[in-house]
């Protein structure tokens, strides 16, 4: 090979190593594309896409691509174990997978939605709901924690967590930063949430309480004050010897201490979960005679539609025509 050609196919070589090098940014591309959704989220749809693959295997089908007959005979099987809302999730995975493939979802397909629309026309769709905990169930609860300091713990978790009518997700992500103490009560930012992943953040105001031993602010100052904890996680996993973790608690964390107390306070457990505390704000302040707007504004909801779906039977005896009729 003379000079000439070694250069040439040199040339040809750098050419080539340059067209096939990803961009710098590329994996930045990639990572800002996977932090796009919530990591639940992500973690739902990799357990989800999982059992499809699973599925398809044991059948010897395709997953990726999926014909539309394949994700229809899927979801019709899982009608008969799974409720509406999980049905829909898979779908949603399975979407997920065929558009990072850069393929054509079969979700999206005549077939797989008529079918979907099937399975809701006989399934139905409403959502099994916690029950609220309502405002002297709150209290009923905060009597009977510990003395030690799991119950300062659980007492300031329930109490901070009805008030603010937070998410158990918002909850368990609140860390000591967030809290700033002054003369009207706590002033909470929210940094991210469910309806905020850009992570835009607001505030909550959480008022003192007028009774010292439900005050959601006193509460949340003696848990802190208690454990001696300054920077981090508000809310942290304690052993059972009564020895601080550093590690943040999780939202099955929050829906395992409302279902302890509320079977303590001779509740029935099986049907108080983290959600009980955020329904049961929007119950007891709608019994109360408070205002959507004010509801919503403390709940974070952006549409009445939405935060009256929140709001268990709380109105539904308050400003009753029935009542007017003089039966």
């Amino acid at each position: 090979m003379d000079s000439r050609t070694s250069e040439v196919v040199a040339v040809n070589q750098q050419e080539t190593e340059a067209e096939i090098t990803p961009l710098p940014s590329l994996e930045r591309a990639r990572e800002f594309a996977r932090q796009s959704k919530a990591e639940n989220t992500l973690r739902g749809y990799r357990g989800d896409w999982k059992h499809f693959c699973g599925w398809c295997e044991a059948r010897n089908l395709c997953p990726l691509p999926a014909s539309p007959e394949t994700v229809a005979a899927y979801i019709a099987e899982c009608a008969g174990h799974l409720k509406v809302g999980s049905i829909q999730r898979r779908l949603n995975a399975i979407a997920e997978a065929h558009k990072a493939m850069a393929l054509e979802s079969p979700t999206s397909t005549g077939m797989v939605r008529n079918t979907i629309k099937g399975i809701r026309r006989t399934m139905g769709t409403a959502a099994a709901q916690k029950t609220a905990a309502l405002t002297d169930d709150i209290r009923t609860m905060v009597s009977v924690t510990d003395s030690e300091l799991i119950g300062a713990r659980d007492r300031a978790m329930i109490l901070l967590g009805f008030a603010g009518a937070f998410r158990r997700s918002e909850l368990v992500g609140l860390s000591i930063e967030d809290c700033e103490f002054g003369k009207d009560g706590l002033t909470i930012t929210l940094r991210r949430s469910k309806t905020d992943q850009d992570g835009m953040g607001r505030k909550i105001g959480i008022p003192y309480g007028s009774n010292p031993e439900t005050c959601p602010v006193r509460t949340v100052q003696g848990w802190m004050e208690q454990a001696a904890i300054v920077t981090g996680p508000l809310f942290r996993s304690i052993t059972r010897h009564g020895r601080l973790l550093p590690g943040r608690l999780s939202g099955i964390d929050v829906a395992r201490v409302v279902k302890k107390l509320a079977k303590r306070a001779g509740l029935d457990a099986t049907k108080y979960g983290g959600h009980s505390l955020r329904a049961g704000h929007a119950t007891s302040a709608a019994i109360a005679g408070a205002t959507e707007r004010s509801i919503m504004n403390q709940t974070g909801h952006r549409s009445v539609q939405m935060v009256r779906k929140y709001i268990r039977d709380g109105s539904l005896f308050r400003e009753n025509s029935a009542g007017k009729l003089g039966l």
